[in-house]
């Protein structure tokens, strides 16, 4: 439990702290400058112990399953075994591996973009083990752990941004609190909501709410109120590092509780009902798919579901400013990012994501709304437009800004490779056959982690993809439509050849998965893989003709407008050149 603690307090408060390094410090054309020189000396620190901390809770999961004192777990054959052959394991695994990359490598981050990029490494090794906590038998699994690390996410990032205030200067601290205070309203907007949800979740196993685990949510929900109190003292003074110091006592505690609550089940064992397939992906065996259940089941994936509202936020918000201020937006740009946004939410939490779980003609379907459908929609509601037209500049001349940060990553040399046509083909087509096959495929599916970055790869290659065959986006690189066009009938033989390839396999490629569930409709696994290639190859070819024909439109608009333009420029020539006759016709009359 001590290692567990110390695992989670040392894990949020690096993020919380990588979080403030990348947005909260002043920077200078996107580079450190010496106001943040003392925390980046701490973060290393930090790093190590957090690394020391994520062992030991290995080395102590690991004892605790076998009953036996850690010191008797410093075996290289037993920690082999068990980070290689249990989920828990695995996820304790890659949180280890990730601290070590952030420990190896900090020390070369000179920018806020590499903050950034450290910042998003820690949530994925922190997040990890998450994955796997008691809240896993919560009902709604992925919406009870979704909302469990969105939740210490939040903690986490509010907790670091009041942290920083104690490496910097009475200076820096002004100029920064702003910017402090919007990371705080956000985060206890979130904070609020998942923590309600979670706790609605988990005690609806229990009928008293004033149980331990009950007093110990009203407990924090107390502490939080006495620090929204405490804080506003903070920005009213914020020379007062007592009350910066309780603020951050409070968070501390806030987050500790936290960390207990998502180790402690309400469940008493006589509740508990063991079923063998919600213990291996999360969720009971729905029944048969019919329509009906296809449109109106919902098992929501609360990371998803989060990542999708944060999204639509911001692209309302940044919509709204424009029209505050004057400039218009297309209407059709916000539908279609709308409808994108919708398709993904059904696809990951909808019957369609739910079901996708269970078979693979379904997870297949999912897999073509998400990297094929979707993406299109979304793409052509601009959204990077709708950024670089909103997003805030810097808060003084040296600083670029997060606009100016997306300029620069839109510039750089690693966004001019990956939007090079081949590079984009060869993920969004090149992916299928590295997933489903090798074993890849049914290991992702047999976890929540794995399932959940299976998605995400699907809905990045296919924005990717899109991006640079139909965007109306900026890119980094122009790409003449002949060769967009030459890219879309590659990708269409691929993807058939793909789906020929599939068809044609007469063994199972989910590696025993699906045979684990031992699903009481479709039993017949074969025909339903062979159901599910077929429906790939339908749906994959139609999302990439329209694009095909998409491209030929644009491409002629293209050709239209250069044409005018063309037109209007020899017009011009022509009249100057006239004019030029004439004028030289009139000095010859004079002579």
């Amino acid at each position: 439990m001590l290692f567990d603690l110390l695992n989670t307090l040392l894990g949020a408060l690096t993020l919380g702290l990588l979080l403030s390094l990348s947005f909260v410090f002043p920077e200078s054309a996107g580079r450190f400058t010496e106001s943040s020189k003392k925390l980046r000396e701490r973060i290393p620190i930090l790093l190590g112990l957090w690394l020391l901390a994520a062992i030991g809770n290995l080395l102590a999961t690991l004892a605790n399953l076998f009953e036996s004192p850690i010191t008797e777990m410093l075996d290289a054959t037993t920690i082999r075994s068990y980070v290689t052959q249990t989920s828990l394991g695995r996820l304790q695994l890659i949180q280890v591996f990730a601290i070590l990359i952030l420990l190896i490598f900090f020390r070369a981050i000179r920018k806020t973009g590499g903050a950034l990029l450290a910042y998003f490494v820690s949530v994925i090794g922190f997040a990890a083990p998450l994955l796997q906590s008691h809240t896993s038998q919560a009902a709604g699994h992925g919406l009870a752990i979704g909302s469990l690390i969105i939740h210490v996410i939040a903690l986490s990032s509010w907790a670091g941004s009041v942290f920083s205030f104690l490496f910097m200067d009475t200076q820096t601290r002004g100029f920064t609190l702003k910017r402090v205070g919007v990371i705080a309203n956000w985060s206890v907007l979130a904070v609020v909501i998942t923590g309600s949800t979670s706790a609605i979740l988990r005690l609806g196993y229990s009928s008293d709410w004033f149980s331990t685990y009950g007093l110990m949510i009203f407990a924090k929900v107390l502490i939080l109120g006495l620090i929204a109190f405490v804080s506003k003292r903070i920005r009213g003074n914020i020379s007062d590092e007592r009350a910066i110091k309780f603020e951050i006592t409070l968070l501390t505690i806030v987050i500790s509780m936290g960390a207990l609550l998502s180790r402690f089940t309400p469940i008493e064992e006589s509740e508990y009902q063991y079923d063998r397939v919600r213990e291996l992906v999360g969720i009971p065996m729905p029944a048969e798919p019919n329509i009906w259940r296809l449109f109106f089941e919902y098992e929501a994936d609360a990371l998803m579901l989060g990542a999708l509202v944060f999204v639509t936020a911001l692209y309302i918000r940044g919509v709204v400013n424009l029209v505050r201020r004057g400039d218009k937006w297309p209407v059709g740009r916000t539908v279609s990012f709308a409808v994108g946004i919708s398709l993904i939410d059904y696809s990951t939490s909808g019957g369609l994501g739910l079901y996708s779980i269970f078979s693979f003609q379904y997870h297949m379907i999912a897999h073509m709304v998400l990297s094929m459908i979707a993406p299109i929609f979304i793409v052509l509601s601009a959204p990077i437009t709708l950024a670089l037209r909103t997003l805030p500049i810097g808060r003084s001349k040296e600083e670029r800004g997060i606009r100016g940060w997306l300029i620069d990553t839109l510039d750089s040399r690693y966004s001019a490779f990956v939007t090079h046509p081949l590079v984009a083909l060869s993920i969004f087509d090149g992916s299928l056959f590295a997933l489903y096959f090798t074993p890849l495929f049914g290991e992702l599916m047999s976890s929540h982690f794995g399932h959940l970055l299976m998605n995400l790869h699907f809905i990045l290659a296919g924005l990717l993809f899109f991006h640079v065959i139909v965007g109306i986006d900026p890119n980094p690189r122009r790409v003449h439509h002949l060769v967009r066009v030459v890219i879309l009938l590659g990708a269409i033989s691929i993807h058939a050849f793909f789906s020929i390839a599939l068809q044609a396999s007469s063994t199972l490629i989910d590696g025993g998965f699906y045979q684990s569930l031992e699903r009481p409709w479709a039993t017949d696994l074969l025909a339903d893989q062979k159901t599910g290639a077929a429906i790939g190859w339908a749906m994959g070819e139609i999302p990439i003709i329209l694009a095909l024909v998409a491209t030929f439109i644009q491409w002629t608009r293209v050709d239209a407008r250069e044409a005018k333009r063309a037109d209007k420029n020899s017009e011009q020539d022509l009249a100057q050149y006239n004019e030029y006759l004439r004028k030289l016709a009139e000095g010859r009359g004079d002579s």
